[in-house]
């Protein structure tokens, strides 16, 4: 019996783990996606929870905008009531003598409706359409400002991924060689040609390097769970980035160019040119206030009994009325002067503050300009430091297997390989951001 349940356990135990490796299997063999950063873009357009909720924002926009205009629409209403009347008491010998109680009818009821047109109320009504309408194109602009940030942030991801796997793949490429140079220096040793310090230093330099290419696999785990985040992905959706376009054969304009065209399509400078607009209507949508108000009007209702007019009737009545009815609201003078002054005072501030974003812009303009032309400089460096590393490398190496030099010269020009290596594709990814950070800034990412 004990051996039979023992046997049922090993069974249970092997199809649990074989359905476990199976599991795990499925998971790691799932593909990673290959994508441009075009791709990348098109889907953070369609999934990112940001741009979702701008584009919410504009239709909202579009409904306000309905309302506003729906406003121009005559008002109609129509109402009804019914009562019960008490007796009429009079009191003709004073209050406090009994009245003498007069029967009245005791049912009343009244039904009937009104129309009013708004002729004419200071032309607040179109200045609330215009006002609506440029929440509306501001509103677009912030989304556009949104997609461009967006797009800055999954180009940013998207090539910090790119930077990870170019790293990583060097990384690997390096453990290779320094495997082959240890199994080298470890037959000189047993030869007794080099100190087993040699072996101990190049064991410690190769396990740094593994464990620097175990960070460099966590980075990419990162910088993939951000980049699936911005585009609506799953987390664990892995993602293979394909080369995008190399901005070191773009053409660099002059600052004067980008500086124009930053003004030209800049979404921050239009946000603020839109929200200046804006405090200009609301400047005379308040000083529309004192305006003569001008309608028609129409009313006609049904009720029981007549008592508006003499002789009154226990009969049911209808009585209508058509006209214009117009006011002034004379208090508006002095009521709505500290308003108009608050408001010319905030259309003033509004100005000022687009005056400072013009200026916020020259100066992103010129630092996303010069950071682009210095991160392709560091281009040209790093591609002149790999020659002399490379060439370095290659003589220290005859050098210390022909006992010329020492290890740590060996380890110290691998390692300068490497990091020029590190410093190229840094670069390039860097100059690349730079490039989508200068695009982003004069609007046109």
């Amino acid at each position: 019996m004990y051996y039979s349940f023992k046997k049922i356990l090993i069974i249970l135990s092997l199809i649990a783990a074989w359905q476990a490796g199976r599991a795990q299997v499925s998971a790691v063999a799932a593909p990673p996606v290959p994508l441009t950063l075009q791709q990348v873009w098109n889907q953070a357009e369609q999934y990112n929870k940001s741009i979702q909720m701008q584009q919410l924002s504009v239709r909202g926009s579009e409904e306000e905008i309905k309302d506003a205009k729906a406003e121009r629409l005559p008002e109609i209403t129509a109402a009804g009531e019914y009562a019960y009347v008490s007796n009429l008491p009079m009191y003709e010998n004073g209050l406090f003598h009994t009245p003498t109680q007069y029967p009245v009818l005791h049912t009343y009821y009244r039904f009937g409706g009104d129309a009013t047109f708004n002729l004419y109320a200071g032309n607040k009504t179109n200045l609330k359409i215009k006002e609506q309408e440029t929440i509306k194109h501001l509103r677009e602009e912030q989304k556009r400002l949104t997609v461009s940030e967006i797009k800055l942030r999954a180009a940013q991801y998207f090539l910090e991924l790119r930077r990870g796997m170019i790293f990583k793949g060097l990384m690997q490429a390096n453990i290779a060689e320094q495997e082959k140079q240890l199994d080298r220096i470890r037959v000189l040793q047993k030869n007794g040609v080099v100190l087993k310090s040699d072996a101990l230093r190049a064991e410690l330099q190769l396990s740094r390097q593994r464990l620097t290419l175990e960070q460099i696999e966590n980075d990419i785990a990162i910088a993939n769970q951000k980049l699936n985040i911005v585009i609506g992905q799953p987390n664990d959706a892995p993602i293979n980035p394909l080369t995008s376009q190399d901005s070191t054969g773009l053409v660099v304009k002059s600052y004067s160019d980008y500086l124009t065209e930053a003004f030209q399509k800049s979404y921050q400078n239009k946000i603020s040119e839109q929200e200046t607009e804006l405090r200009r209507l609301q400047v005379k949508d308040i000083k529309a206030n004192v305006s003569p108000r001008l309608g028609l009007f129409a009313n006609y209702a049904y009720s029981y009994p007549q008592i508006q007019f003499y002789p009154y009737g226990a009969t049911l009545y209808g009585l209508g009325m058509t006209g214009v009815r117009a006011s002034f609201p004379i208090s508006s003078f002095y009521h709505n002067k500290h308003k108009v002054k608050a408001s010319e005072l905030e259309y003033q501030r509004q100005e000022l503050e687009h005056q400072d974003t013009q200026d916020m812009i020259r100066q992103q303009v010129n630092e996303a300009y010069l950071r682009y032309k210095e991160a392709l400089d560091r281009i040209t460096v790093a591609q002149n430091n790999i020659r002399q590393a490379t060439e370095n490398a290659r003589i220290v190496n005859n050098t210390y297997f022909n006992q010329l030099s020492l290890v740590t010269d060996l380890l110290q020009s691998n390692t300068e390989v490497l990091q020029t290596q590190f410093d190229l594709a840094s670069a390039q990814i860097a100059a690349q951001l730079q490039y989508y950070q200068l695009q982003k800034v004069i609007g046109n990412l």
